[in-house]
């Protein structure tokens, strides 16, 4: 299975005061930090090699996974530095870390997909990416894609489109390629990138029927942590 790609750099604005000395990755959720769950839930889709790209208080997440022995994995980082570089940027600067094909997530999703299957259709597709979308009509954020018939349509996360019902589940699949367009660029959003694919016709869409978790906001937070206690116990 390809590398997997960690978006860790973020200052996690919406969980302060917890995240002013916490790194988000950090917050505990279910009696360990969140991103022991995520390593977790990793291993148990076959991955075994993670690049994790920080930011804010990153030596916190560095000094707890280390390595990445100790979850069975193999992992590495790549800092923003000084200057944030958005998660487009942060992806950027992380490539030398990665082969010609890579997942990409967000350090605060726990996303119960199987990995697997979005490999097997980006690998299909011959495309240069594959987002996942789940069809959630505002009901857990706002809607952000137009998908129809296993396309994608158009993707803004800033401006309301009719026929948005779908939303970025917050799984891709890439190729180095992809950023081949802001070689002259060092921050940007990772959206531009997904943006440019689709107005392409080089991304191909994989539909999730189950929710996703998050730990981006205090909301979230909570549900996550109910849902993991939930699975631990067989609820």
């Amino acid at each position: 299975m390809p590398s997997v790609v960690i978006l860790a750099g973020g200052t996690a604005t919406r969980l302060r005061p917890i995240t002013e000395t916490i790194a988000k990755s950090m917050v505990e959720v279910a009696g360990k930090p969140f991103i022991a769950h995520q390593m977790a839930l990793l291993k148990s889709n076959g991955i075994s090699d993670v690049v994790i790209c920080s930011g804010h208080l990153s030596h916190q997440i560095e000094s707890f996974v280390g390595d990445g022995s100790d979850f069975g994995l193999s992992v590495r980082y790549s800092n923003d530095g000084e200057k944030l570089l958005g998660t487009g940027g942060a992806v950027k600067k992380a490539l030398n870390l990665l082969g010609e094909e890579f997942f990409v997530m967000y350090g605060d999703s726990y996303l119960t997909v199987d990995f697997k299957e979005v490999y097997k259709i980006f690998t299909t597709s011959q495309k240069t990416g594959v987002m996942t979308v789940l069809k959630n009509a505002d009901a857990w954020d706002k809607s952000n894609i137009v998908y129809h018939q296993g396309k994608i349509i158009a993707y803004d996360k800033k401006n309301k489109l009719t026929g948005m019902n779908f939303i970025d589940y917050g799984l891709s699949m890439l190729k180095k390629e992809a950023f081949v367009s802001m070689n002259t660029r060092e921050a940007f959003d990772l959206s531009e990138v997904l943006q440019n694919l689709i107005s392409q016709n080089q991304m191909a869409g994989f539909e999730v029927k189950e929710r996703f978790y998050e730990i981006g906001s205090l909301n979230g937070l909570t549900e996550t942590e109910k849902y993991i206690l939930m699975t631990k116990t067989g609820g």
